[in-house]
């Protein structure tokens, strides 16, 4: 259904955010994929009632956040990130020399559960509602470093198999978008300091007590819809979290 302002926004809100909602609303609804050129701004403006200015303010917002792009006589176009820009942008652990690398991944478990309450409430989801949870160890140029235990909405992610994550050949966000055509645009995340437990250790080759990092991530696509909840357990001796990379990759 095509969206328009009416359905989309309260009142209160400057028009070119209720503009930048009802076009993320389309991006959310798969009107336009990526790669794909979005309509003119003319007739943009005339979908939503409003002028070429307010149109493009929206425009810019979307485009100062890597959602759109445009190109020189050509048109506007739904970003496409390339596995580089796209991962580290994500991706924020590093050696302690500065060297980027990507991490060799290792399934350990797969589940689907009832989402607990944490869990419920990070994602936005009702009560009794199942989500699949999985445990990836991530090693960094053959050190073990990451445990990522992950959860994701049934609902969002029907039918996912261990297979699937296992035998993935693109990085996890991109097998989000190829498999289920969920785009993950931005994270919030908080950090802790934590002690190992014991499957903790035995995954990261420390003693259990050890002083580890603690990343807690929700993964949200368009409109702020939490798509994944993740807790990054981190051991620290030669790696470092950093914060978000602004250099341009991603």
């Amino acid at each position: 259904m095509t969206s328009t302002l009416s359905q989309l926004s309260p009142s209160g809100i400057p028009l070119y955010q209720q503009v930048k909602r009802a076009v993320l609303a389309a991006l959310a609804s798969g009107e336009w994929v990526q790669g794909e050129a979005i309509p003119p701004e003319k007739l943009l403006a005339e979908r939503f009632s409003v002028s070429i200015g307010t149109l493009r303010k929206a425009i810019d917002e979307l485009e100062a956040e890597n959602i759109l792009v445009r190109h020189q006589g050509r048109g506007t176009f739904v970003a496409i990130h390339s596995r580089n820009q796209h991962f580290f942008r994500f991706f924020r652990v590093v050696r302690q020399d500065g060297k980027k690398a990507y991490p060799e991944t290792e399934l350990q478990r797969f589940r689907r559960v009832r989402a607990n309450e944490e869990v419920r409430a990070k994602l936005a989801l009702g009560k009794g509602a199942f989500v699949y949870e999985f445990v990836n160890l991530l090693s960094l140029n053959g050190d073990k470093v990451i445990v990522d235990t992950i959860a994701v909405p049934e609902v969002l992610f029907r039918d996912l198999t261990r297979e699937q994550l296992r035998d993935r050949p693109s990085t996890l966000y991109s097998f989000y978008q190829e498999m289920f055509g969920i785009n993950v645009i931005s994270t919030s995340e908080t950090v802790r300091a934590t002690l190992a437990d014991a499957e903790h250790a035995g995954w990261l080759g420390v003693a259990p007590g050890a002083p580890l990092l603690s990343v807690r991530r929700v993964a949200y696509s368009y409109n702020k819809l939490p798509i994944e909840w993740r807790i990054s357990t981190l051991h620290t001796g030669r790696y470092e979290y950093i914060s978000q990379d602004t250099s341009g990759g991603s």
